[in-house]
């Protein structure tokens, strides 16, 4: 019934009666539509439900009154079938990952459609997907295992990390370990060299004195060596039988003055013998004199050494009669 005449503005306007008819009132506002929900299939043949809002704003009051019957209707019919288009190309991994952009690409198709209905979708927003239980429950379990995998991973880093660690420091522990023992041995064989050094620096000297005081006190001296060359070979004897189950003794153990006299005989020999070496490098020259001081000195070393022997047995008998 009649035909479009103007699109009156806003404010103040003049319509004749009988003759002038508003047909249709159209809000230039943004005005948001629900989306119901609705089944469908992704790439990998799995059922979702969807609902969502679009948000849309009419631009051209002609087109959205002449252009389509329903105008919301219209809209909310092609957001279902370009929601269903976009996610039959998907994947249901891909689906929950690429949210936002399948919202952008449903928009951008409807703003395609809706242009020559004088309507402008402003965005559009998946509000809720509904996948099946089975579905969800296997994607507990992905997500479970997921989840204890990289646990285990962690895990097992963590415990390869300790094992390095703990190699590692074994490691720098039997370094440290064998170079504190190197520098031990060598400060112990330095010591014990110096130690030798000392020793035998001291045994000369030692020697050196016993020589200066047997040239310097002639008979005295001798006497007294003899008398300790007795004393250590009866101590000798008496070790024997405390360092060891058996013994060896002489044949005459119970003639203690032969013992002594053996003992004594052989020092005097050994004195003889460095006597003759001495002579032979201080007195080549005088011959003569040195044969009869040769025969004096046995004779004394001889007498020195009966009585030694005499004072040696006399002091075991006196400690026998006492005991």
């Amino acid at each position: 019934m009649g035909k479009f005449n103007r699109i009156l503005q806003p404010g103040l306007a003049v319509l004749l009666p009988f003759l002038d008819r508003i047909a249709y009132v159209k809000s230039l506002k943004e005005a948001a539509i629900e989306i119901p929900s609705q089944s469908a299939i992704t790439a990998d043949n799995v059922t979702l439900e969807l609902d969502g809002v679009l948000y849309t704003r009419v631009f051209d009051a002609y087109k959205a009154s002449y252009g389509v019957e329903d105008a919301e209707y219209a809209i909310s019919q092609l957001a279902q079938t370009t929601m269903r288009s976009e996610i039959g190309q998907l994947s249901l991994d891909h689906v929950l990952k690429e949210r936002a952009a399948l919202n952008i690409n449903i928009t951008q198709a409807i703003n395609e459609a809706a242009q020559v209905w004088g309507v402008v979708c402003l965005r559009y927003e998946i509000r809720d997907i509904h996948a099946p239980k089975d579905v969800v429950a296997a994607m507990h379990r992905q997500v479970t295992a997921e989840r204890t995998k990289r646990a285990e991973i962690l895990d097992s880093e963590g415990q390869r990390q300790s094992a390095i660690n703990i190699a590692e420091g074994r490691k720098q522990s039997v370094i440290l370990a064998s170079e504190a023992l190197k520098w031990e041995q060598i400060n112990m064989a330095t010591g014990e060299a110096e130690a030798i050094k000392l020793k035998a620096h001291a045994t000369s000297n030692g020697i050196d004195a016993v020589a200066s005081s047997i040239r310097e006190g002639r008979e005295s001296a001798q006497g007294a060596v003899s008398l300790s060359v007795a004393e250590k070979y009866v101590e000798a004897f008496g070790k024997l039988a405390k360092e060891g189950t058996a013994v060896v003794v002489p044949g005459n153990m119970g003639d203690m003055g032969g013992m002594i006299a053996s003992a004594m005989a052989v020092y005097s020999k050994v004195s003889e013998g460095q006597r003759k070496m001495l002579e032979e490098r201080s007195a080549p020259e005088a011959p003569v004199a040195g044969s009869e001081t040769s025969s004096y000195n046995q004779e004394d070393v001889s007498g020195k050494s009966d009585e030694v022997a005499r004072s040696v047995l006399q002091g075991f008998e006196e400690t026998r009669q006492k005991r």
